[in-house]
């Protein structure tokens, strides 16, 4: 049973701030209170010392707990289609996923070479100046307040990536979930309070926070023992807690994923063969869950000529007879819906379907948008993202404008190129444009899959987000919330065992400039 309460250090507290219910009303909660906001994070900061120099397996042990009781619990299906409408099959695949990126990282904290270990011996007998023995390695940065996401309620929410990397990390974690599925936050919030429990963790590894309210995040994030934040939402939200981040006494990191068009170029040899498979496939991606995911493909570039004006029919043709769906929230609808009229209302920019008016609540409709490159180049806000199941066609007049195109573009989670061979060696320079506005370049498919892989970047250069130099799918996101400390001069007793000289972890190590797991 839901209790709608807020989870403290794994104990449920009582709230007199007041109580909110979700889409599906599946009961209501407690609005947290600033009280609630210090005792969380006072929680984390007690439990990260016992917590950080917990044993890896310990950690790991910790993290397969977590991932078999997501996966066994079927309540949280249920509760996540009930608040978010998605349908039982997609929840079920994002529930493996999240058990799955649970082990990854599991295995990544058994297997050690994460934290990347440089050592350099000393050189007592160098001239002019003897070399001192210096050894690094990346320590956990202290708790971490992780945001959960409306559009992905398991995968990047109460237990999803964020929360898994910075506990694999060794970070305490306090959780604010998202208002949009507070009962599927409950559930995934009491799986980890008893994985905790289970795996003999400290109380004030995890507590989870329910809330509605603006000042209750802008607390969470400038709590003084808040380290590191995680973020996916919009760049409204996400810039705003940036912003109250850096405004702390002790500025600290903010991980936030935020907007993204994800342009598809396509390219004419590419249309020349498959333009009914392109049109087709782009038509799926771009509805895709009714267009609510980050890397939804929003604009749609090509050089224009009769076969590209014969494709953006075909596409126009699917898209119209796409059917409407049920977005996660009707706020969300609504934001969708203002973005269709927009970008309606915009000179040069025309579109086969009429603003979306009198739609049902929370029912959004494609729609496809056509437009040139001048008008591109001439109105920034058509490159602004709306989220949901519509994407900008841009007829460009010759490569060099396409080119102009992906040049004006802002930072990008995805660009993708869709060519033939002689296509991609013509088009080569649109590569290295692209390069240096995306994190993930995709050759030939759609950037609506994100594959939980050790190679996968998911982040890019702003506003897609605020560090491009992070992911946060993937391995590499637990670099997020470590920080590199070295020791000079240290004895061995001293050392954590990763750079002891025995190497008793076995680990992968740079020692002398030279990648090694053998012992020093």
């Amino acid at each position: 049973m839901l209790t709608g309460k807020n989870l403290v250090a794994g104990e449920t507290v009582d709230s007199a701030d007041g109580r909110f219910a979700a889409v599906g009303a599946l009961a209501h909660f407690d609005e947290a209170s600033r009280a609630h906001v210090d005792s969380a994070a006072d929680a984390a900061a007690g439990a990260f010392d016992a917590y950080r120099a917990m044993p890896a397996d310990a950690r790991a042990t910790f993290l397969d707990r977590i991932a078999a009781a997501i996966e066994a619990n079927d309540e949280l299906i249920d509760a996540a289609h009930a608040e978010t409408a998605l349908p039982v099959q997609r929840l079920t695949g994002e529930r493996a996923r999240t058990a799955n990126q649970l082990r990854l990282f599991a295995a990544l904290v058994r297997e050690g070479s994460w934290v990347d270990a440089r050592i350099d011996r000393a050189l007592p007998a160098r001239t002019p100046l003897p070399k001192p023995d210096i050894r690094r390695l990346l320590i956990p940065i202290g708790p971490v307040a992780v945001f959960g996401a409306s559009n992905f309620p398991l995968a990047f929410s109460v237990a999803g990536g964020d929360t898994a990397s910075a506990l694999a990390a060794g970070c305490p974690v306090v959780v604010k979930a998202h208002p949009a599925h507070p009962g599927t936050s409950e559930i995934a919030g009491r799986a980890i309070v008893d994985a905790a429990r289970a795996a003999g963790m400290p109380a004030g590894v995890f507590s989870m926070l329910q809330s509605t309210r603006n000042e209750i995040a802008q607390a969470l994030v400038q709590h003084p023992q808040v380290k590191a934040v995680g973020f996916t939402g919009s760049l409204r939200a996400g810039r705003a807690l940036f912003d109250a981040a850096a405004e702390r006494p002790e500025p600290i990191p903010v991980y936030a994923e935020m907007g993204s068009v994800n342009p598809v170029f396509v390219l004419p040899g590419a249309l020349a063969e498959r333009a009914a498979s392109i049109a087709e496939g782009l038509k799926d991606s771009v509805t895709l869950g009714v267009g609510q995911f980050c890397t939804n493909p929003g604009l749609t570039i090509g050089v224009g000529d009769d076969r590209f004006d014969a494709f953006v029919h075909q596409l126009d043709g699917l898209m119209s007879a796409a059917p409407s769906g049920t977005m996660l929230t009707s706020a969300i609808c609504e934001s969708y819906k203002a973005g269709v009229r927009r970008l309606s209302g915009i000179d040069g920019v025309s579109t086969s379907r009429s603003p979306q008016t009198s739609q049902q609540e929370a029912q959004a409709l494609p729609s496809l948008f056509v437009t040139d490159g001048g008008a591109f180049l001439r109105h920034h806000e058509i490159a602004e993202e709306v989220f949901g199941p519509s994407t900008v066609v841009v007829r460009c007049g010759s490569r060099e404008e396409l080119e102009a195109v992906a040049r004006r573009l802002e930072g990008q989670l995805t660009a993708t190129i869709l060519g033939t061979a002689a296509d991609l060696e013509q088009y080569a320079s649109l590569v290295s444009i692209l390069e240096q506005k995306a994190g993930r370049l995709i050759v030939n498919g759609f950037p609506t899959g994100v594959e939980v892989c050790p190679s996968m970047q998911h982040g890019g250069p702003y506003p897609a987000t605020t560090d491009s130099r992070s992911t946060s799918v993937g391995t590499a996101a637990i670099h997020r919330f470590a920080r590199p400390v070295a020791y000079q001069n240290f004895p061995q007793s001293l050392l954590p065992p990763e750079l002891q000289n025995a190497n008793p972890r076995g680990i992968w190590r740079l020692v002398d400039g030279q990648l090694t797991k053998d012992a020093v």
